[in-house]
């Protein structure tokens, strides 16, 4: 549950976040002075925390800046009309993480709190390192004991206390950012913001503004100044995901960044200071890129001072029944079953298995296996067809793979009724959500086939960015090659 913090002393504007986060997964507390919510803010260290400039007893930059002495990491977002953006910016410069405009807008409200919250959970909760299967039904920890895992382990141990750029390597499906993460806590900067960047996920015009912001009327649709994150960020560590797909001009303002600590806001000719310390990571080939020209060499020299390779878990395959635990632990409670442990013929199969999509494509065969499970125990006839025959199907690709042929998976039906019918008899509590997730891999294994696993033809017909596009398919485990297969396919 994420608990928000609203200081404000106009009762509609309390009203407001009470109808926009009326969900159990958001708790929502009130006070009408910038005293009561100081108060509030030492006792509880809420996840997020909206502001009005205008308080009855102090002004909220005051407010904001004891926040900030209280626990920086905490996101703080201004509530402002439009007389006072000017005070949104500059606490936006000293570290607020957005601003509302009045009169509020349910739909950006709840935007901006759920990153804001989710942006809170990465910086505070910490990325635990388990030798043994943990005693925890969390996400967020690094399970597996295998000596490349250990070698990873110490990796952490020797770079998180300098305040050195780190260049995480690994294929998709990893676990790239909580090594980022366990770098970042075990830091001099575990006190001060956290802030993670997807460059694939964000379309290329937009990434530069993203991370560097941008002056009003800086292009069409610059109505306010922006603030981006290295400004947002500064003293705390900015993680950059994907930096391998970022343009050229874009890597010329990083490398800017990491030699001399300045920037420019697109549209503007201010220098900005900026101490950030950055952890990259890709799953493509950065030293190749780098020497065929589409990466610059010297932005890349600039990242590797230091790089930890993530192993793949083939390569780590002793750490499996490790982590299958784990994941028994942390879904089974949440899909109302009582499976504990997988069979020893079970776990035999999964290790025959490559697992192309790593920890990932795991961690939902796990989900989709505890679907069919039923009694205490993960059976092989729980198991996905790929698993249980030992390979996967023609084409399959941990991440999006070049070098597109001929063949073509079956494509299995959705037995929608067998579906629903089967999630209302096991009490489901987030049937909405789970046939939300089956409609989109459906859809989007389906338009992959179409074109022959064309992303920029398929992103077309599906009218969403290929950023988008790239982060679905990684975050669903579809594969591409010769043909376009999903994880959860299973016919019958």
């Amino acid at each position: 549950m994420a608990s928000i913090l609203v200081i404000d002393d106009e009762p509609s504007i309390l009203h407001a976040f009470r109808r926009a986060f009326q969900s159990p997964e958001y708790e929502v507390a009130a006070a009408a002075t910038g005293t009561q919510g100081l108060a509030l803010a030492e006792l509880a260290r809420p996840d997020v925390i909206v502001l009005d400039l205008n308080l009855p007893d102090m002004g909220g930059m005051d407010v904001f800046r004891k926040i900030r002495r209280i626990d920086a990491r905490i996101p703080v977002l201004f509530i402002t009309g439009h007389g006072t953006t000017e005070s949104a910016i500059e606490a936006m410069k000293e570290g607020a993480y957005d601003y509302l405009l009045k009169p509020l807008q349910l739909a950006r409200v709840r935007e901006l709190v759920g990153r804001a919250a989710e942006i809170s959970r990465l910086s505070r909760e910490p990325a635990l390192v388990a030798g043994d299967a943990p005693p925890t039904d969390r996400a967020d920890v690094l399970v597996g004991r295998s000596p490349a895992m250990q070698e990873v382990y110490k990796a952490i141990g020797r770079v998180a206390p300098q305040d050195l750029a780190v260049l995480i390597l690994g294929e998709s499906g990893t676990g790239k950012e909580l090594i980022a993460r366990a770098i970042y806590q075990h830091s001099r900067r575990a006190a001060e913001p956290f802030l993670a960047v997807n460059c694939a996920a964000i379309p290329e015009a937009l990434l530069e503004s993203e991370l560097f912001g941008h002056e009003r009327g800086a292009f069409t649709g610059a109505d306010r100044t922006r603030i981006g994150k290295f400004e947002q960020c500064n003293g705390g560590t900015l993680f950059l995901d994907e930096i391998g797909d970022m343009t050229p001009l874009t890597q010329a303002k990083v490398l800017r960044v990491l030699q001399d600590g300045t920037f420019e806001r697109v549209g503007g000719n201010a220098m900005i200071r900026s101490n950030v310390r950055v952890i990259a990571a890709t799953n493509r080939d950065l030293p190749k890129l780098a020497a065929s020209g589409v990466f610059r060499e010297d932005l890349y020299y600039r990242l590797s001072v230091f790089t930890i390779a993530l192993p793949p878990l083939r390569h780590r395959i002793e750490d499996l029944p490790l982590l299958v635990d784990h994941f028994l632990r942390r879904f089974s409670p949440e899909l109302h079953k009582e499976v504990v442990h997988a069979s020893p013929e079970a776990l035999e199969l999964m290790r025959r298995y490559p697992w192309p999509g790593n920890i990932r494509e795991l961690q939902s065969m796990i989900k989709w296996s505890l679907l069919q499970a039923q009694g205490p125990l993960l059976l092989p006839d729980f198991l996905p067809e790929a698993i249980r025959s030992g390979e996967p199907p023609a084409g399959e690709a941990g991440a999006v793979a070049d070098g597109l042929g001929d063949g073509e998976a079956a494509e299995p039906a959705v037995d929608w009724e067998g579906f629903i019918e089967t999630r209302l008899r096991e009490g489901s509590e987030d049937l909405h959500a789970e046939a939300l997730a089956l409609m989109e891999r459906t859809l989007l294994t389906r338009v992959l086939r179409e074109t022959e696993g064309n992303q920029v033809r398929a992103a077309r017909i599906l009218g969403i960015t290929r950023g988008s596009l790239r982060t679905k398919i990684r975050a669903l485990g579809l594969r591409i090659e010769r043909s376009v297969w999903s994880g959860d396919d299973q016919a019958g």
